[in-house]
């Protein structure tokens, strides 16, 4: 069974990491604050030693209060966090000796650089001597070493996000936790500190738990991404296997641009199934991802680059007749909007190349996919 249908199927999920051991636990953890709505529902996850692992999902889908009874700020109401084999439910947030970064840095404005990062360590007891000589590697981490004299009210929203990331790993600890660290910054800002964090927590080989809403983030730094929604884990995978093989319609939708068209499914193997389109009443191949059998509602998932125009596919590739809405030029991709069996947000991307014909609105043509491309999903 796979890491990902097993936190479907509410089982503990098989470790895919390098590690090859859980350093981190959620063992049938629930969490409701008026004590009838569970906001996380059973969760099981494992989190291996030296690992990147995102949760991802939508505003009020749990991810964050799994976050926080990780930290210890929330207390779960069912089940057992565990931390490298130790049960930590009842040891309070400054005792699991867990770093923290915040999307609000969460900086004390009257102190100043230097004294916002010994402050970790003097409530650890840690001498002056290795007080100072930690703070100057960890500023050295983030490639702010002379800024240790300077309040965070002097600095940019970038640079107070590299003294919060110093401060959570000045005192060295196996597991940082991150909650939208870099919601507030703008898109070139924040893909350099993607990359940054990422590499920082690679060479030093910390456990990162990183929480975010946004997919692209979760694609670029992580190792695993715990897709959630409704307070359970959709999907558990590698980033790559979450956006080529989603095993559901809320994943194929939330990751990434996606195109869906609904229909029936008219027949079904191991292998394969034929699905019959609302609207048009063409049947097309796809795989059974999510189906059960003949007479099943599906919702079909067809990524925007899988799809090609004018295609010439060769055998076994399936081709649908489609009418041109909108033509939108977008530097190194050409996007298409297009009607297909009835419905107007059909999209497809293709690579600039010097011999890309413009296409008009109202302009008929034809699109095709292979079939392996294309998932018969649940009709969410």
């Amino acid at each position: 069974m796979t890491a990902e249908s097993a936190a479907n199927n509410g089982e503990m999920p098989v470790l895919d990491t390098q590690a090859g051991h859980a350093f981190v636990e959620f063992d049938r953890v629930q969490k409701s604050y008026d004590g009838e709505t569970l906001v996380v529902k059973d969760l099981n996850l494992s989190i291996g030693k030296g690992e990147f692992l995102t949760m991802l999902g939508p505003s009020g889908s749990g991810k964050t209060t799994c976050l926080m009874m990780l930290a210890g700020f929330e207390s779960a109401t069912h089940g057992e966090i565990r931390l490298d084999g130790r049960e930590i439910n009842n040891i309070p947030p400054h005792k699991r000796g867990i770093g923290m970064v915040f999307q609000n840095y969460a900086l004390f404005p009257h102190m100043t650089v230097a004294e916002n990062l010994a402050f970790p360590l003097e409530v650890r007891r840690i001498g002056k001597a290795d007080r100072e000589q930690k703070i100057a590697r960890a500023l050295d981490m983030v490639q702010m070493g002379d800024f240790g004299g300077r309040r965070p009210a002097q600095l940019s929203g970038g640079q107070q996000q590299r003294i919060a990331l110093a401060r959570a790993l000045v005192f060295e600890p196996e597991l940082v936790l991150m909650d939208e660290p870099l919601g507030a910054l703008d898109k070139q800002l924040r893909e350099t500190l993607q990359f940054e964090i990422t590499r920082l927590a690679h060479d030093l080989g910390i456990t990162v738990v990183y929480v975010t809403h946004d997919q692209t983030e979760a694609l670029t730094m992580s190792d695993r991404v715990a897709v959630f929604d409704d307070g359970r884990i959709q999907q558990l995978a590698a980033p790559d296997i979450l956006y080529e093989r989603p095993e559901n319609s809320f994943v194929a939708q939330f990751i990434g641009e996606n195109n869906t068209l609904r229909g029936v499914v008219t027949r079904l193997d191991r292998e394969t199934c034929v699905v019959r389109l609302d609207g048009t009443g063409e049947e097309i191949d796809a795989l059974p991802v999510n189906v059960s059998g003949e007479g099943d509602r599906t919702l079909v998932s067809i990524r925007p680059e899988r799809v090609e125009l004018d295609p010439a596919l060769g055998p076994g590739a399936h081709t649908l007749e489609a009418e041109v809405l909108e033509f939108v030029y977008m530097g190194d991709v050409f996007r298409t909007r297009l009607s297909v069996a009835g419905r107007e947000d059909f999209v497809v991307k293709t690579r600039n190349r010097a011999d890309q014909r413009r296409l008009a609105p109202g302009e008929k043509v034809k699109i095709g996919w292979l079939p392996q491309d294309c998932r018969a999903l649940d009709p969410r």
